[in-house]
């Protein structure tokens, strides 16, 4: 596997002949299983073929179990500079039921060593909207939760997956999960409190004070190019090696032992290459991450990918979008195009709205 995430990372790189790397995120599955050697071999890697400034922002996911803890300072040393502690609740029989392997302490702990070996470079994930969850209980989690943590926290709503035993107890009627009411309470309730204690919100999920924004994901939220290394990974760039300027969705093989296989054979695992020539198939991304952003999209930033229309052109005229301008869910000024304080939090129910008034002028 280490033999293999570091072949797959040089072959990506030379495909897309990137010259500097401005961040780095172990993610996805549970990558502090690994030993923290193949840490050090994957950004050995990637300094080899592109440069990787000191100052880049180098992240590992982290569960908080006691083996988590034990390897943060050789993860640190290995390069490492930013933890993101998958803390996701301060109670006990809630990890339990969600198949938690940490409990409440452990993750008190690693979040107290992550902030040891990274202060100001350690992100909590917390998850409310769970079973018997109720909003006194939420808030007095999550004051506590910030009483203890770094300066940024990632804020998710417990989506329950098919396959596992909570969706199993919740489909039999053995536990049942708040009502769509409850949830927006809890989430407004969270923000009111993270920005009682100094945390800004930037993005629907995520909150950060002193700047401690995670610069690998605002790359994402920009439609920024990305590489994705390892097994499932998505990507996004233009392999220019292969004389295409046109940006490629890229899936990796998801299963391990055929992931390697390919690897081994070819370099690298690429399963499906989806061009992105389509100008309306990018402007989708771009609106659909860019207004997460509690900053959304600027006009400068939206001309890049649509130099042949403005946002006022495509979305200040179309009805619908401006009953959400009146409702004052949605503004589009000077500054660009973006959501309200209480109109992120809709976000989801506006954006088909406004992916068909882009489809409408975007259509011959």
């Amino acid at each position: 596997m280490a033999d293999c995430l570091q072949r797959e990372t040089e072959t990506l790189l030379r495909l897309s002949q990137v010259s500097s790397i401005t961040s780095v995120f172990f993610g996805g599955g549970t990558p502090s299983l690994a030993h923290p050697s193949t840490i050090e071999k994957v950004l050995e890697s990637i300094s080899r073929h592109a440069s990787l400034a000191d100052s880049a922002e180098v992240t590992i996911e982290v569960n908080p179990t006691p083996v988590g803890m034990s390897r943060l300072e050789e993860f640190h040393r290995s390069g490492v500079n930013r933890f993101s502690i998958g803390v996701q609740s301060l109670q006990d029989k809630d990890l339990k039921l969600l198949g938690r392997d940490h409990n409440s302490q452990h993750a008190l702990r690693t979040l107290a060593e992550a902030r040891r070996l990274c202060p100001g470079r350690v992100s909590v994930d917390v998850m409310f909207g769970r079973p018997g969850q109720t909003l006194d209980s939420w808030e007095r989690e999550l004051s506590e939760l910030l009483r203890v943590c770094d300066d940024h926290v990632s804020l998710y709503q417990l989506t329950v997956e098919r396959g596992t035993a909570l969706f199993k107890q919740v489909e039999q009627g053995q536990l049942a999960l708040p009502a769509e009411e409850v949830m927006a309470a809890k989430y407004h309730s969270a923000r009111t409190l993270l920005l009682q204690h100094g945390f800004q919100q930037y993005e629907v999920s995520n909150f950060a004070r002193r700047n401690a924004v995670s610069h690998h994901n605002m790359n994402y939220w920009k439609g920024g190019q990305y590489i994705g290394v390892g097994p499932g990974a998505h990507g996004r760039f233009a392999p220019l090696e292969e004389g295409r300027a046109v940006r490629e969705a890229r899936v990796q093989t998801l299963e391990p032992d055929f992931w390697i296989q390919e690897v081994q054979h070819r370099g690298h695992a690429t399963r499906r290459r989806i061009p992105l020539p389509s100008p309306l198939g990018l402007l989708e991304e771009v609106l659909a991450m860019g207004l997460r952003l509690t900053e959304g999209i600027a006009h400068q930033h939206w001309h890049i990918f649509c130099p042949e229309a403005d946002l006022q052109t495509v979305f200040g005229t179309y009805p619908d979008v401006q009953n959400l301008l009146l409702s004052g869910h949605l503004i589009l000024d000077d500054r660009g195009l973006r959501c309200s304080w209480d109109g992120l939090a809709l976000l989801d129910g506006m954006l088909p709205t406004l992916l068909l008034a882009l489809e409408g002028h975007m259509s011959p």
